[in-house]
C-alpha cells in the first residue's frame, strides 16, 4: 500500500477505507503480512508524530484482520527515504502488529550502513526483501525500476547486510524483489533457477548455510589400461568384387586383430592379386575419400602389390570405385619417395 500516513484526515479515512477492503481480501488468500511504503503524496507532511499515529490506527485495523503492517521507506520517499527514520516512526507509534520492511536496493542505493540493522529487534522487522544492482550514477527510481539484478551479479554488498539482519534476530523469509527488463522478457523457468541459485549462494557468503558436501563421482571407474582392447573376433566379411585382371578363384579371408577403436580391416586374396577392405562405420567415412586415403586404412598391402596397384586397384564393398585410375606421387616421383607415399 502506498501514501497511507502523514496525509490530511480526509485523505486518510479514504486510505482506512481501502485498507479495510485490502485486509478482508488478505484474509481470504490467506496473506499475513502487508507492505505499506513511505509516503511519496504531495500533500503528505514532514511530522513523524502524525505519521506515527497513522500508522498505530492502520495496525489496529490490520490486527483484527490478523495481519501485520510491514513499514518500508523507499529511497525516493517524499519525507521518510532511510530504514532508520522508518524505524524511529514504527518504535514511536508502537503496536505489536507494526514492523519494518529492510530493501538492500533502499539501503544500499543512498549508501546506507546495514550495521545499522542490528539496533532492531529481531521480531520488529517483519520482512527482508533483497536485490543487486550494477553501480551507476543515474536517478536512483530509474535505477530501481530497470536494473535490479539477483544476489551476486551486481556491486551491492549483500552478504554483509543479510549477516547484520540475522544478527538482529530476523528469522523471516529472504524475499527476491527484482525489477529488470531483461528478466520481464525472459523464459521464466531458468530465472527461477537463477533466483534459486543466488539465494543459495548468498546464504553460503553471509554463513547462514553449510556449503554442501562433494558429490561423488558417477561416471564410470577409470580404466587402467593404456590402450583400448584388443579383439580377434572375426567380423562378417563383406561382400566385394575382385579388382580388374584378377582370376575368379574362391577368396581366403583373414582377419587381422586390431584396437577396437582403430579402423578394422578384412583381407581377400582372389587368385595372385591381393585385396583390402573395411568394415564398420569407420570405413564408410575412410572409403568416401580419395582413392589414396582409403588405401591408407589398410596395412596388409605387400610390396608386390603396391608395384602394381594403379591396374589392380581394388574396389571397396561402401562405395563406388573411381573412374579413372590415378597414379599415386609415388609412382610419378620414382621409387625413391614410395616409403614415403605409402
Amino acid at each position: 500500500m502506498r501514501d497511507i500516513e502523514a496525509v490530511p484526515e480526509a485523505d486518510f479515512a479514504a486510505n482506512l477505507r481501502r485498507a479495510r477492503h485490502k485486509f478482508r481480501t488478505m484474509r481470504r488468500l490467506g496473506a499475513d503480512t502487508v507492505l505499506v511504503c513511505s509516503s511519496l503524496d504531495r500533500q503528505a507532511v514532514d511530522d513523524d508524530a502524525l505519521a506515527a499515529e497513522h500508522l498505530h490506527r492502520l495496525a489496529e485495523l490490520a490486527a483484527d484482520h490478523g495481519v501485520r503492517v510491514a513499514y518500508e521507506a523507499l529511497a525516493w520517499g517524499r519525507h521518510v527515504s532511510t530504514y532508520e527514520h522508518a524505524w524511529r516512526i514504527v518504535e514511536a507509534a508502537d503496536h505489536p502488529s507494526l514492523g519494518v520492511c529492510l530493501d538492500s536496493f533502499h539501503i544500499l542505493a543512498r549508501g546506507g550502513d546495514p550495521r545499522g540493522t542490528e539496533a532492531i529487534p529481531g521480531e520488529k522487522i517483519f520482512f527482508l526483501q533483497l536485490a543487486d544492482a550494477p553501480i551507476m550514477a543515474m536517478d536512483v527510481l530509474r535505477w530501481s525500476r530497470h536494473h535490479r539484478c539477483f544476489p551476486g551479479q551486481g556491486g551491492f554488498d549483500l552478504p554483509a547486510l543479510l549477516t547484520h539482519a540475522l544478527a538482529a534476530g530476523y528469522r523471516g523469509p529472504l524475499s527476491l524483489e527484482v525489477f529488470n527488463d531483461v528478466f520481464r522478457q525472459a523464459d521464466p523457468g531458468p530465472t527461477a533457477i537463477d533466483a534459486r541459485r543466488s539465494l543459495l549462494a548468498l546464504q553460503e557468503a553471509a554463513g547462514a548455510a553449510a556449503l554442501p558436501a562433494p558429490a561423488p563421482p558417477t561416471g564410470p571407474a577409470p580404466s587402467t589400461s593404456r590402450w583400448p582392447p584388443m579383439t580377434s573376433s572375426p567380423r562378417p566379411a563383406p561382400s566385394v568384387r575382385p579388382a580388374a585382371g584378377s582370376s575368379p578363384s574362391p577368396a581366403t579371408t583373414t582377419t587381422t586383430s586390431r584396437p577396437a577403436s582403430s579402423c578394422p580391416t578384412t583381407s581377400w586374396t582372389p587368385g595372385a592379386s591381393r585385396a583390402s577392405s573395411t568394415t564398420g562405420t569407420t570405413a564408410a567415412r575412410s572409403c568416401t575419400a580419395a582413392p589414396r586415403a582409403w588405401a591408407g586404412c589398410s596395412s596388409n598391402w605387400s610390396s608386390a602389390t603396391r608395384a602394381t596397384r594403379a591396374t589392380e586397384r581394388p574396389t571397396p564393398s561402401c562405395g563406388s570405385p573411381p573412374s579413372t585410375p590415378r597414379p599415386h606421387r609415388a609412382e610419378r616421383r620414382g621409387p625413391r619417395n614410395a616409403t614415403a607415399a605409402w
